[in-house]
């Protein structure tokens, strides 16, 4: 038995509606960057852990494997809900859209739950399923794909703000494309290359949220990414591609001295595309971030709720063992020397960052098992 070592954890209550009072300052701030780079290492972890998921996946419980560790992290749980129930996804496309990327958007979404080789997506969502409510009830382990509504006449414009993509999801609901599911519904609006997004690619790569009922009639947890490949690939579609002040820094003969080295190289994107198998990372961001705090009101580090560090804020930028200073760390390659650390449906192959573990208080994936 596991024992308890944090019964004196700190607990603090945070409405919707009073989060919802600093709205203007909430739309303004990252408040679930991707990009911001480990701002981590601040805070302390607590909470107990159900025998149930202990016994059923004790590789997870190892107290090896940890990557980036800290008894300085301090994330907290704010007594707010999180996705417990079977999660039902709903994607607006907005824009337009090449298929194949969106089939490889779908692929990664129904690996969430499904079957595929170990190291899978499914094995990486069991850690975002170690956190509970205040019940005791875990993170879902479904998340069913459950319909699509392609807006591809850009209902609100090329420019939205992060306000405006409530009214995107309104706009999908109210064509009956999309049910209002306001029990176990999770929106997710994915914006195309020629969309521009407030902050995006500035601050944000995506982020996460809850609607407001004057807006859409009801409270939804929902998120946003949008596909870089067109706009920033060198800051949201790392590590396949570089920022140009760390590429830049090379000069041409270094270059060709690390020609191999996946420290300093480009390393080759899965799927093909260095926009879409990057937004898939930035996807898994959001999801694990949403359902461990769908209202604003439960995990995260730091007093401020409307720019809380979360459970995948603490590890972006760490894919495998040995992660830190642009540096992936060790992961997959497969026969073109395209990286990848984990496996999907249909044989798919994704690169996902790794999330917090609260059991061993640091960073975590299940291909650190190989490591």
């Amino acid at each position: 038995m596991m024992k308890d070592a944090f019964s004196d954890r700190k607990t603090t209550t945070t409405s919707p509606s009073a989060t919802a009072q600093s709205v203007a300052a909430a739309m303004q701030k990252p408040y679930s960057s991707y990009c911001r780079f480990l701002l981590l290492l601040l805070l302390s972890l607590g909470l107990s852990w159900p025998q149930n998921l202990q016994a059923q996946y004790p590789y997870y419980y190892h107290p090896d494997n940890n990557e980036g560790s800290s008894d300085l992290v301090r994330l907290e749980y704010h007594m707010g809900p999180v996705l417990a129930s079977p999660i039902h996804l709903y994607i607006v496309w907005y824009g337009h859209w090449n298929p194949s990327h969106q089939s490889t958007i779908r692929d990664f979404l129904h690996s969430l739950s499904s079957p595929a080789p170990f190291p899978s997506v499914a094995d990486w969502w069991r850690t975002v399923r170690l956190y509970t409510d205040q019940t005791g009830s875990n993170i879902t382990h479904t998340i069913s794909l459950s319909a699509e509504h392609h807006d591809a006449s850009y209902s609100h414009g090329r420019y939205l703000s992060r306000l405006a993509i409530q009214s995107v999801i309104k706009t999908a609901v109210a064509s009956t494309a999309l049910p209002l599911n306001y029990r176990n519904g999770l929106y997710l609006v994915l914006t195309s290359w020629d969309v521009q997004v407030q902050d995006f690619c500035r601050a944000v790569c995506g982020f996460h949220y809850f609607t407001f009922p004057t807006i859409v009639g009801v409270t939804l947890p929902y998120a946003w990414v949008g596909y870089s490949g067109a706009q920033c690939p060198g800051m949201c579609a790392y590590p396949f591609a570089w920022p140009p002040k760390y590429y830049n820094s090379y000069s041409e003969a270094n270059k060709k001295d690390h020609l191999g080295d996946s420290k300093v190289t480009i390393m080759g994107a899965p799927n093909g595309d260095a926009g879409v198998d990057g937004m898939i990372s930035v996807i898994a961001h959001e999801l694990a971030e949403v359902s461990s705090n769908p209202l604003v009101n439960a995990w995260y580090a730091g007093d401020d709720p409307t720019a809380p560090t979360e459970i995948a804020d603490l590890c972006v930028g760490v894919y495998g063992s040995g992660a830190g200073g642009g540096y992936v760390g060790e992961v997959y390659k497969d026969y073109w020397g395209n990286g990848f650390n984990l496996n999907g449906v249909r044989g798919r192959r994704f690169m996902v960052q790794w999330v917090w573990s609260p059991l061993k208080s640091a960073c975590f994936g299940p291909n650190a098992a190989v490591n």
